[in-house]
């Protein structure tokens, strides 16, 4: 927690600022009150949640509105699974406040620390061929727009702006609720266990078609993907959770505990992350369990990184993975963060990296005390090759003018940014940068 004049920093360790002023509403009452001074200083204003975006999507050199006092369930429609959610509840806290309702989130990403608001605004997703990213579950939202005005929006009220405020990047007002299409709480086996890359990749679209979420990482240096093959299982089926001190041994201490040490070694000795990958390939990735969804979805993650992600079309998977191998040899780079590949389902979101096509996401890692550019950027060079999307919430390089050609409703987007926020009060120099002027 920080206040006024101190600087915050994101969870990566990639952008900081030192707001003039930083704010705790309650209510959406209190946002508004914030919009409208910060409007009558002729300052920026932008909301927080857990800072773990890797780009400057959520800087506030102006306002910082920290959005942890708005928090938890609002309402609840069990009859058509809806929950409204107050903007700043964190995905951890979901589970277990829907769960009390029979209800779950129909698909999660691996890490669960972000706010709802910060999720859907960044695009934040799981895998599975079948299913969308978080923001494509929105069924309605409220938020304060740069004229100061509480503007809801769902299937009956201002339903035209809800491709747009479901994935609006911060751009277009301070969400105070959010409204969450969910489904029957459910519980899901997973099979995690270590691969012959090239196996997998020769037989990846069979993979990604017949199971309900698929994915899996790559250690550079090493011939082997750790595949995770999750299953959706029917009401009443058992569940084999982890025990404890099998799940502590393996996400406590190898995936993060010895993880870090090593992540630190071979910031030192570079000439050794080849080595160490190989004995992480040997430790991790070998396990049956089923449990309920979210702790199957989710995996704690302790260890600072930076990250890139790009969204490209789902077929041209393993063609681009096999790119970027052959590009980490050619380089010489000794890379000790896993590759991870994950899919989804398209959406009819104006912005989501996944409207419009089926969609495979290849995210590339460095650790947080090593320079990603050189590895992300010829990373980047060769998702832009093959019609690739960066991840709003990860870095990347691409601007206004680059991504108006990816998006087919980009300008429509900007209109509704002219409407709702015509003084560009939510400005940074990110969507400056990302959405023009």
């Amino acid at each position: 927690m920080i206040s006024s004049g101190e600087t915050w920093q994101n969870w990566g360790r990639t952008e900081k600022a030192t707001p003039l002023r930083v704010e705790r509403p309650k209510s959406a009452g209190a946002v508004q009150r914030a919009v409208a001074a910060a409007a009558g200083a002729g300052i920026p204003i932008k909301a927080v949640g857990a800072g773990h975006s890797f780009t400057g999507i959520a800087v506030a050199d102006g306002v910082l509105l920290d959005l942890d006092e708005l928090s938890g369930v609002v309402a609840v429609d069990e009859d058509r699974g809806l929950v409204t959610l107050s903007a700043g509840t964190r995905l951890s806290a979901i589970p277990r406040l829907i769960a009390r309702h029979g209800l779950a989130m129909e698909n999660l990403g691996d890490i669960d620390s972000q706010s709802i608001a910060g999720a859907i605004s960044t695009g934040t997703h799981g895998t599975g061929a079948r299913f969308r990213g978080i923001a494509a579950q929105v069924a309605g939202a409220t938020l304060v727009t740069g004229t100061g005005e509480l503007l809801h929006v769902d299937e009956n009220d201002n339903a035209e702006l809800l491709p747009a405020v479901a994935l609006g990047l911060g751009a277009l007002g301070i969400l105070v609720d959010v409204t969450l299409r969910c489904v029957p709480a459910f519980d899901m086996h997973a099979l995690e266990r270590p691969e012959p890359l090239d196996d997998v990749l020769a037989s990846l679209g069979q993979r990604v078609e017949n199971a309900d979420h698929f994915e899996f990482y790559w250690f550079p240096h090493t011939q082997t993907a750790l595949t995770k093959t999750n299953t959706r299982m029917p009401p009443g089926a058992a569940r084999r959770p982890l025990p404890p001190a099998k799940r502590w041994v393996d996400d406590t201490l190898l995936s993060n505990g010895l993880y870090r040490i090593t992540c630190g070694l071979g910031r030192r000795i570079p000439s050794i992350v080849p080595r160490v990958n190989r004995m992480a390939e040997k430790l991790t990735g070998n396990r049956e369990f089923t449990d309920q969804s979210s702790r199957v979805f989710t995996t704690k993650r302790t260890v600072r990184f930076r990250e890139m992600e790009y969204a490209i079309p789902a077929d041209r998977a393993a063609v681009v993975i096999d790119e970027v191998r052959r590009l980490i040899v050619s380089a010489g780079w000794n890379i000790s963060f896993p590759i991870e590949v994950r899919f989804a389902a398209s959406d009819d979101l104006w912005l989501s990296t996944a409207t419009g096509r089926e969609t495979c996401y290849i995210a590339v890692h460095r650790y947080v005390g090593e320079d990603p550019t050189a590895y992300f950027r010829a990373v980047e060079e060769i998702m832009i090759a093959n019609d690739g999307r960066p991840h709003w919430g990860k870095m990347h390089w691409r601007d206004a003018g680059a991504l108006r050609a990816l998006y087919p409703r980009f300008d429509d987007f900007v209109a509704v940014r002219d409407r709702l926020d015509p003084a560009r009060l939510f400005r940074n120099a990110y969507l400056q940068r990302v959405l023009g002027g």
